[in-house]
C-alpha cells in the first residue's frame, strides 16, 4: 500500500506542476491586430548591420507571441518606410515619422519631381529701370509693363496682376513676400521648397516640370512648367536675401491662356535685386 499512496502523491504533484505551467504561461494570440506604424529609430546599432524590414516585423510578432502582447500589422510598404533609417524617403500622404525633413518630405511628393543637372540655364535680360521698392523683404523688382498692374498686396507685399478673364479665375500674378517656408542651408534647396509652396496658388492636381535652374546674386531662381489637366501655366520663384531676418520671396505665375505675357517671366527672373 505505501508503494500506491508514494505513486499518487508523485501523480499529484506533476499534475500541480502542468496547471501551475498553464497559469503562468499565456496562450499565444491567435491574429495580430491592426495598428499605428511606429516611428524609426533615429540610427541603426553600431554593431551590426540595420535589420531588415521583414526581420524587424518577424521579431517583434515572435516577441509578442512569447509575451502574450499584440502588436500592430505593417503592411510591406509602411514597414519599408517604419524600417528606413534617416535619408529614406517616406511614403506620400503618410504622416512623416519624426525625424523626417522638410527636404524628405519634398522628394516624397509626387506632384516635384526631382532637380537633375540636365535642367538648363535660362538666358537672363537686362533688367529694366522700372521697378517696386519691397521694404520688408529688402528686394528691388520689376514693375512689369503692358497689362500688368499693381493691385492690392495682401496677404503678400508687392503684387501685380493681368486683367480677368471671362470664364476663369486663372490669371497672370507676379508677387512678392518674406520667405513663407523655413529656410534650408542652401538658396537651391530653399527654392524648391518654395516652388512647392506655389502650387497652394495653382488649381488642384498641379505638377511642376522644371525648366531653368540656377545661381543669382545672394540667391536662386527656379522657372517651371504647372500642368493641370489639360491646361498649363509658366511659373518662376526667385528666393534672395534681402538683408531681413528671412529672405524675400518673388514669384510670378502666367496661364497658357495668358501665353504673350510668358516673357515677363524673364523680366522678373532677371529683374530680382537687392534694395540699396
Amino acid at each position: 500500500m505505501r508503494v500506491v499512496y508514494r505513486g499518487l502523491a508523485v501523480a499529484a504533484a506533476a499534475a500541480a506542476v502542468a496547471v501551475a505551467l498553464v497559469v503562468v504561461l499565456p496562450s499565444e494570440p491567435d491574429e495580430v491586430a491592426a495598428g499605428p506604424v511606429t516611428a524609426p529609430p533615429a540610427a541603426p546599432p553600431s554593431s551590426g548591420p540595420a535589420p531588415t524590414p521583414a526581420a524587424t516585423v518577424s521579431s517583434t510578432v515572435s516577441a509578442a507571441a512569447v509575451s502574450g502582447a499584440t502588436v500592430a500589422a505593417t503592411p510591406p510598404a509602411a514597414a519599408s518606410q517604419s524600417a528606413a533609417p534617416p535619408g529614406a524617403t517616406p511614403t506620400p500622404g503618410v504622416s512623416l515619422a519624426p525625424g523626417y525633413t522638410a527636404m524628405e518630405a519634398l522628394y516624397a511628393d509626387p506632384r516635384v519631381p526631382r532637380l537633375t543637372r540636365g535642367v538648363k540655364r535660362m538666358a537672363l535680360r537686362d533688367p529694366g529701370k522700372r521697378v517696386i521698392k519691397d521694404r520688408r523683404t529688402g528686394l528691388a523688382v520689376p514693375r512689369l509693363p503692358g497689362r500688368w498692374k499693381t493691385s492690392g498686396a495682401a496677404p503678400f507685399t508687392t503684387k501685380q496682376v493681368l486683367p480677368r478673364q471671362r470664364g476663369t479665375s486663372l490669371r497672370g500674378m507676379f508677387v512678392t513676400c518674406p520667405l513663407p517656408i523655413m529656410e534650408q542651408r542652401s538658396p537651391r534647396d530653399t527654392a524648391l521648397l518654395a516652388a512647392r509652396w506655389t502650387l497652394n496658388h495653382h488649381p488642384k492636381g498641379s505638377r511642376i516640370t522644371w525648366l531653368a535652374s540656377q545661381p543669382v546674386k545672394r540667391g536662386w531662381m527656379l522657372a517651371y512648367r504647372v500642368t493641370y489637366g489639360k491646361r498649363t501655366s509658366r511659373a518662376a520663384v526667385v528666393i534672395m536675401d534681402g538683408g531681413m531676418s528671412k529672405p524675400g520671396l518673388a514669384f510670378v505665375t502666367v496661364p497658357d491662356s495668358q501665353r504673350k505675357q510668358w516673357r515677363d517671366i524673364g523680366r522678373v527672373a532677371s529683374g530680382v535685386r537687392v534694395l540699396g
